[in-house]
């Protein structure tokens, strides 16, 4: 078994979309479906279009979900039938014990993400220092290099 977690920019724009999902793509391709695991907040961006392409190679989904109100207090209504689709489809789903989505939530399931990613952790990072409370992906990468 294989397992890669995933951490990466929310904010994509239109044309990086296609190239990060065919990067992902290629990333998975290396690795056996059946045996493979990835392991994803399911937030907007990077981490959905990762669960996107572990199910599609026939791979199973462990969903990290920072906090308990995590869906109504941060999931915007243009993501919000996405998440609700992979939240679905996920094989296991981690709800942190945190009531509110703030940085404490987003550290604990980052935290679960690096603890998770036994074989890989895949980036995607535009260079970019954060721009919101969670840490942003510069962060969790040094963390777990």
């Amino acid at each position: 078994m294989t397992t890669i977690s995933v951490t990466g920019h929310m904010d994509l724009t239109d044309e990086s979309v296609p190239l990060v999902r065919a990067e992902l793509d290629k990333v998975l391709a290396a690795y056996e479906p059946s045996g493979l695991v990835g392991v994803s907040c399911i937030a907007k961006g990077s981490d959905s279009l990762f669960a996107e392409a572990v199910l599609t190679v026939g791979g199973r989904l462990v969903g990290v979900i920072p906090s308990q109100d995590y869906r109504q207090a941060k999931v915007k209504p243009g993501h919000a039938e996405t998440f609700d689709r992979l939240v679905d489809a996920v094989d296991e789903v981690l709800v942190m014990p945190h009531e509110t989505a703030n940085r404490q939530a987003y550290e604990a399931a980052h935290a679960v993400l690096m603890e998770r990613a036994a074989d890989r952790l895949v980036a995607v990072w535009n260079g970019q220092p954060p721009t919101g409370q969670g840490g942003g992906t510069a962060e969790r990468g040094a963390a777990g290099t």
